[in-house]
């Protein structure tokens, strides 16, 4: 029988895979991108990065303590501070600062997985799903989690193709404010990553 940790898991999971934010740092792809070639690259993105989570919920800190030599709330810390920069670069420049952070278009799909979808949120999500249950279900929900959000995605895609042709200036004016307000929200989590980090490393002494 599922527990709350199980449902717990699987909305932290779904929370850092939000497919409607990730649809707004991905506009500039959706909109020069053909569906079929969009919906490739975003499943093959998935694919890597489900193979990072599954790695991190099954290690968890042990690939901290043992093959970086620091502790977890270390990289909380850093991270906290990556996705900081990240949050208020794209508070100011929008879309362009997430363009920017991808690179050149040959490496479109690496650009989607870091920082996108892999990123210090999503790791940290992965880490305490695998603290929280074990292997199997940590795994399935992982797996589940990414194909509901990789096909949210290409479903916004189309959607967004047929709107576009009718109110493309207010959409794209939208798809804006909506990107500006979220940023303003992962800069809100990126601090309480900190936080948690400088907590528990305070802990220790």
């Amino acid at each position: 029988m599922l527990n709350d940790a199980f449902y717990d898991s699987l909305g932290l999971m779904l929370f850092m895979l939000n497919p409607f934010l990730l649809i707004v740092y991905l506009i500039d792809l959706i909109e020069e991108l053909d569906s079929k070639t969009f919906a490739t690259v975003l499943i093959r993105a998935g694919i890597i990065s489900g193979g990072c989570y599954v790695i991190f919920a099954v290690l968890g800190n042990e690939i901290f303590n043992t093959l970086f030599k620091a502790d977890f709330a270390s990289f909380q810390i850093f991270g906290g501070i990556i996705f900081l920069i990240t949050g208020v670069k794209y508070v100011f420049d929008g879309n362009k600062a997430i363009k920017s952070l991808r690179g050149e278009p040959k490496y479109v799909q690496g650009g989607i997985v870091m920082p996108i979808m892999v990123g210090p949120g999503t790791i940290s999500a992965s880490i305490i799903v695998g603290q929280r249950l074990d292997y199997v279900p940590a795994i399935g929900i992982i797996l589940v989690s990414l194909v509901v959000c990789i096909t949210t995605v290409i479903l916004l895609k189309e959607l967004y193709t047929k709107v576009k042709k009718k109110n493309e200036a207010l959409l794209l004016k939208y798809i804006d404010i909506i990107g500006r307000v979220a940023a303003l929200l992962i800069g809100t989590f990126s601090i309480e990553m900190i936080m948690s980090g400088i907590k528990a490393w305070v802990a220790k002494f």
